[in-house]
């Protein structure tokens, strides 16, 4: 996300845009403490940067050691401010940490949208960009990746009808092909591009209510 017509926070050292040791900048890039960074902390990372709701909020250098500066620690967000600059800390440069103890977090790359967090239409992130899924190959197996990456449950029903609405994001035009063991949608194998129009979008409903 751009804020100031520069970057306010970034990931560094994940396996995609959206996960990796949280940096932010303050006049240089520096990195922040893991003390009492939780899942409301990450949750702000996960929407600055324009990423899904957060997966989990890591410490101990898990995406590895950073350098330089240490500019944030004792992070307190609520979750729902949007940028972690606007959270409470003890201020920039106060710290008793090493970067032994830089935090990070996973975002999720998949959302559902225009019903509750569990049941929606797909949306799946491509290239900074938010896409809908068509419909025309997307299996049981698929939706059961989906539900477990998000932390929803099981799939209870996927639905090819308009049930939600269709939203303007763009179509990925390619056929996702999930074993059903993946823990993420962007671990499955994506094949041919296909033909499909904003009537047949993924929508999918999974058992858990959050």
């Amino acid at each position: 996300m751009l804020k100031d017509n520069f970057e306010q926070v970034r990931l560094v050292g994940g396996d995609s845009s959206c996960s990796g040791r949280v940096e932010v900048y303050h006049g240089q890039w520096g990195t922040v403490c893991d003390e009492d960074w939780d899942m409301a902390d990450a949750a702000v990372v996960c929407r600055e940067l324009g990423c899904g709701d957060p997966v989990d909020a890591v410490g101990s250098a898990h995406f590895g050691q950073g350098s330089g500066q240490i500019w944030m620690n004792e992070v307190s967000c609520s979750g729902s401010e949007s940028t972690l600059k606007s959270c409470s800390s003890r201020g920039w440069g106060e710290h008793y940490c090493s970067h032994d103890r830089d935090a990070g977090v996973r975002c999720s790359e998949t959302h559902l949208v225009g019903g509750s967090r569990c049941s929606g239409m797909l949306e799946i992130l491509h290239n900074q960009m938010w896409m809908s899924v068509c419909d025309a190959a997307f299996d049981q197996q698929d939706a059961e990746v989906v539900c477990r990456e998000l932390d929803c449950g099981a799939p209870v029903q996927v639905l090819r009808a308009a049930a939600f609405d269709k939203g303007d994001a763009q179509m990925w035009t390619q056929e996702i092909h999930c074993r059903g063991n993946e823990s993420q949608i962007r671990l499955c194998s994506t094949v041919n591009d296909t033909q499909c129009s904003q009537e047949n979008n993924v929508e999918l409903k999974c058992a858990g209510k959050r």
